[in-house]
Formats: C-alpha cells, structure tokens, sequence
C-alpha cells in the first residue's frame, strides 16, 4: 500500500451551459443535435418565442420564420431581430 492519496478524476464539463450560438439547421455549423434534443427555450427581450432557427447571446440576435413563407430551396424565409437573449434548457 501507499500512502499517496488516489488521482482525484477531473470534474465532468459542465453541461448545463448554453452554446452562444446555435441553428436548428442540421446544415449549420452552429448545429447541436444533442443540445437541441434535450429542449431548449429561448427568452427575447423578455418574452418567450418558440420560432426561432438561430440565436446569438454574444452578438445579440434571434432569427425567426417569417411566416410559411419558404425562398427557392425550400428553406423557411427569416427575419433577424437584436435584443437581449436568453436560452435556457426545459426541465
């Protein structure tokens, strides 16, 4: 036996932290499967919106569907509103 104490195992990342960025577009860089699986919300200035495709905490911006309104490739058409922005995860 020693007497040295066992290596302590890091602490886990902590995974209840929010990207900055995120898209539901499975073709965005700024996709996250496995956040988007556990639910997240999204609170814009003050208020909940449940039609957001992309947010931005650092840069301050939501996107939302326009409508069902889609462009030539059938992607929904967005608008860009500036705010504050505040994701959180559904319990």
């Amino acid at each position: 036996m020693t007497d040295t104490p066992e290596a302590a195992a890091p602490a886990p990342a902590s995974t209840d932290t929010m990207p900055d960025r995120l898209s539901v577009d499975p073709r965005s860089p700024h996709f996250n499967g496995d956040v988007l699986s556990r639910g997240i919300g999204i609170r814009f200035n003050g208020g909940e919106k449940h039609n957001v495709e992309e947010y931005s905490v650092s840069e301050g911006w939501i996107r939302i569907a326009a409508g069902k309104s889609r462009d030539r490739h059938g992607n929904p058409i967005t608008l860009k509103l500036k705010g504050v922005v505040e994701p959180y995860f559904k319990s």
